[in-house]
């Protein structure tokens, strides 16, 4: 899986020079709000002659607000996700202990039940033994979708930050838009819907006393409601 903020790091912002991409002679000084780039007063008299141009410093202010709160949004994303991290971690620990607790009570009860009920058994703890390895398949491909989440956050955090620190107007005013479309991608794909639902697997022993009846080591029930207790 492709973490989002490689397109950030790799190809979305370059620092480049204040010179002009069309007319290297000249150096950027305005900014077509219609075109959203950095052009020369050559480009200006030109294509751009009757666009709305406004000197560079002047919308870098209005860009880098824009871009202090994305960049503040995006922070305050982080934490959402950095906690649902942790909580599928908690569940994930819970769901191998519920396991090895509901392991311990199948075995105790099978030992009553003498050799005939030995496949039985054996055939609960394969069951178990599924819905275990499955619990933690499916929490370990949640973490692994919250990690690259946040570290695609903190990465363009952190390419916000030395942005606004390091980079000239031109630098800020040529990245605004694509980072602002960015920030919103980063904030619209809402990671934390990504859920981890545990099943937790909780084992009823039958009464023993009733070796008669069919069945005579339990049920394992799976269910993805938290059992009472933990």
């Amino acid at each position: 899986m492709r973490p989002l903020g490689v397109e950030v790091e790799e190809e979305l912002i370059q620092l480049r020079a204040r010179s002009c991409d069309k007319h290297k002679d000249e150096q950027v000084k305005l900014y077509c709000c219609d075109c959203n780039e950095n052009i020369c007063p050559m480009c200006s008299a030109v294509k751009h002659r009757n666009h709305n141009s406004v000197e560079i410093p002047e919308v870098a202010t209005n860009f880098r607000l824009r871009i202090e709160e994305d960049a503040q949004q995006i922070m305050c994303a982080v934490s959402g996700v950095q906690q649902q991290l942790e909580d599928t971690k908690q569940d994930a620990v819970d769901v191998v202990a519920e396991a090895e607790n509901a392991k311990k009570t199948i075995i105790a009860t099978g030992d009553v039940i003498k050799h005939s009920v030995d496949k039985r058994v054996s055939d609960i703890l394969m069951e178990l033994e599924s819905v275990r390895s499955s619990s933690a398949k499916e929490a370990d491909s949640v973490q692994e979708t919250l990690q690259l989440a946040l570290v695609s956050m903190k990465s363009f955090h952190a390419y916000s930050r030395e942005l606004l620190d390091k980079g000239r107007p031109s630098d800020i005013t040529r990245a605004a838009c694509e980072l602002h479309d960015r920030a919103t991608e980063l904030l619209n794909s809402d990671v934390t819907a990504v859920k981890y639902l545990p099943h937790y697997a909780t084992f009823t022993p039958a009464d023993v006393t009733q070796v008669k009846r069919l069945s005579l080591i339990g049920q394992l029930v799976t269910t993805v409601a938290r059992p009472t207790g933990m």
